[in-house]
């Protein structure tokens, strides 16, 4: 039978092993903490250890969601995850998580949309558990982000403080010409499980979503695809390809325009205004871009949350993450209207409404 609302029954997240504070990244190319403060707002950012995959920690953050829903792994009947460095090409991590977590044959699903995966994902699950297709559904958000910085296993030893040697300084520049991206991100994974909602006034409201592929080249990573033959080559690693491409003026642009954009088209679809949110939980990308927003909405600091200080941007993850922190602190009451929107590589973006 279809359902009314969808909500959220438990969150939790995890991050990295290793606390990576922005002077360990200076050790291994020309940058600074003051210089990472003022174009993104970072402070930290948290690393995995070696080894550790994409789908462990969406599995870690999973046994404490479930935990936080006092809900079993048997009762789970879909699993949704989202990310952008799965463990393999394929598969995707849905199915890893599934048999980690000792889960029935279930549906499992695996979503590729970047930075704004949560609000896609989100979506997604609130139309199965809509639709009656699941009670009791498991939604991930998780990335690990170090697989791809171009760095030896010389530098990573020096940024986790293992080793005081210097790089020589051909190496370092060889980092400094990826810098503008790799000191942006965090590996981290976020987990809610989600279920159909009692009160029909509270729950997931609505989405506005969107897509446009015209600019794909202006944040897109040029190798590791059927475009090329063979899909990954040792040519297209010396020449650092598997780091992705960033044109930060268009990334810029697209992000402080079109969210408010559609965070004022999911008020307006579900007859609210701006004025009524309680609280914005955007994308964590860069905080220049969230304080852009924000100006644009007129919101007060009070009805925006940020975290991007602590984690760095943790894609998939980002937003679930901060979800868990605000409810966990307080600062989600019952009754308040949330709002969780973002921008990424595609371009796609959205933005979803919750009463709490």
């Amino acid at each position: 039978m279809a359902q009314a609302h969808t909500r959220i029954l438990g969150t939790s997240f995890v991050v990295g092993e290793h606390c990576v504070k922005n002077d360990a990244l200076s050790k291994i190319c020309d940058t600074s903490d003051e210089w990472i403060r003022e174009r993104s707002g970072i402070e930290q950012r948290y690393y995995v250890e070696e080894g550790v995959s994409t789908s462990e920690l969406g599995f870690r953050a999973s046994q404490k969601a479930l935990e936080d829903a006092k809900v079993s792994p048997q009762e789970i009947d879909y699993l949704v995850f989202a990310t952008m460095t799965p463990d393999y090409f394929f598969p995707g991590c849905g199915s890893i998580v599934q048999a980690k977590l000792g889960l029935g044959n279930i549906p499992a699903l695996d979503l590729r949309q970047q930075c704004t995966g949560f609000i896609y994902g989100l979506q997604i699950c609130d139309a199965l558990v809509r639709a009656g297709m699941a009670r009791r559904l498991l939604f991930i958000g998780a990335e690990v982000h170090t697989g791809f910085m171009p760095w030896s296993k010389k530098a990573v030893e020096i940024i986790l403080g293992r080793s005081h040697e210097e790089l020589p300084k051909e190496e370092r520049d060889w980092n400094t010409k990826f810098r503008d991206r790799t000191v942006l991100f965090g590996d981290a994974a976020g987990a809610m499980v989600l279920g159909p909602a009692d009160d029909p006034s509270r729950g997931l409201l609505g989405f506005a979503l969107h897509s446009d592929g015209s600019k794909v080249e202006s944040l897109y990573v040029p190798s590791a695809g059927m475009a090329y033959r063979p899909y990954v080559s040792e040519v297209h690693c010396r020449e650092g390809r598997h780091v992705p491409v960033m044109d930060g003026r268009t990334v810029f642009k697209m992000a402080v325009s079109k969210m408010p954009e559609v965070v004022r088209e999911v008020c307006r679809l579900a007859a609210v205004t701006v004025e009524d949110i309680d609280l914005l939980i955007a994308h964590q990308a860069n905080l220049r871009i969230n304080e852009a927003v924000q100006r644009s909405l007129g919101l007060p600091d009070s009805r925006v949350y940020n975290n991007i200080q602590r984690y760095g941007n943790t894609t998939a993850a980002t937003i679930p993450i901060a979800y868990d922190e605000c409810k966990r602190s307080g600062r989600i009451k019952p009754g308040d209207l949330l709002c969780f929107a973002g921008l990424g590589a595609g371009f796609h973006w959205g933005a979803a409404l919750m009463r709490e």
